[in-house]
């Protein structure tokens, strides 16, 4: 398959950021539409990512075997968790300088659960934010095989869309901080979770009892070293930013651990932990960093009471 000429992304002036969305329904329109944008930013010597899941990584790469300087990425392990993708596609567009970054990034297929789409829908808007005025163009396609409210979400993350048409303004964008508040849905309630209240002398109880619950539960001594380090990370977040103290509940679901704190914290910025902070700043953000890294899926939902924050481990 060659990839046809049109169904290009008008590039962005000089300066901005241009967060297209393509809809796609064949291999033909996908090479058309992603395999093009790929085209024109080799022809342009623009640095390019292109993160999408292994199937459709396969075909891009088959259709570019000769382009060079492409960095090639499987989207279904790098961004297993949406909320570690953003930290990715800001250090990709870091390294490229002064140079405007050519970035494909679908972060939603067929097969996400429910928690992982609403999170990278999140994502999505959270893009807005994170690039805003940045010069560089990050085109996202989306597969119409999508359930119907994933693809109108799409819209409203989105400021332009397209398809084998033409592009367009979406009518339906929305405001980033809006969409966020709209993914916050409430957490469903486990069965019968383990119980754990904690304060500033409890941490060691908290880390020992996780340990015990999922060496018993059958994860391996790596998964149990990553689990172990980000309910240490959310914990002590509690202690310092939760009022003191917090709950920690764990339970299993399928094949999946889950361990939830619950605290009087709040979380007034919404790219808190999306993106590598600096050791040395004083503004914080590397606890929420370090759990997007190691956990499969990160749920943070304001209450009324304060932060839920939710972590799902894969055994």
């Amino acid at each position: 398959m060659t990839a046809p000429t049109q169904n290009r992304p008008e590039p962005a002036p000089r300066g901005a950021f241009h967060h297209p969305a393509l809809f796609y329904g064949t291999d033909e329109e996908y090479l058309a539409g992603v395999g093009g944008f790929i085209s024109d930013g080799a022809a342009d010597g623009a640095p390019l990512l292109v993160a999408v899941p292994g199937p459709r990584l396969d075909l891009l790469r088959d259709t570019h075997r000769t382009a060079e300087g492409i960095t090639w990425v499987d989207m279904r392990d790098a961004g297993r968790n949406p909320g570690r993708i953003l930290s990715m596609l800001q250090e990709f567009a870091d390294r490229a300088g002064d140079r405007a970054p050519a970035i494909v990034g679908e972060p939603i297929w067929v097969g996400r659960t429910r928690e992982e789409t609403r999170e990278a829908t999140r994502h999505e808007a959270l893009i807005n934010l994170a690039f805003a005025h940045r010069d560089a163009t990050i085109l996202c396609p989306y597969d119409t095989a999508l359930p119907d409210d994933v693809l109108t979400q799409a819209r409203r993350t989105h400021p332009v869309v397209g398809d084998l048409g033409v592009y367009r303004p979406s009518s339906d964008h929305a405001d980033p901080h809006e969409v966020s508040r709209d993914c916050d849905t409430p957490l469903p309630e486990p069965g019968d979770p383990i119980v754990v209240p904690y304060g500033t002398e409890d941490l060691a109880h908290v880390r020992d009892t996780t340990d015990r619950w999922a060496e018993a539960a059958g994860m391996s001594p790596q998964r149990r070293t990553d689990l172990l380090l980000a309910v240490t990370e959310a914990t002590s977040n509690s202690v310092r930013h939760g009022g003191g103290h917090g709950t920690l509940r764990l339970w299993r679901t399928g094949d999946a651990l889950i361990a939830e704190t619950r605290d009087a914290g709040r979380f007034p910025d919404p790219l808190i932990g999306r993106r590598r902070p600096d050791p040395f700043s004083p503004h914080g953000g590397r606890g929420v960093w370090m759990m997007h890294q190691l956990a499969d899926l990160v749920e943070i939902r304001a209450t009324a009471d304060g932060l839920v924050l939710r972590l799902h481990m894969a055994l």
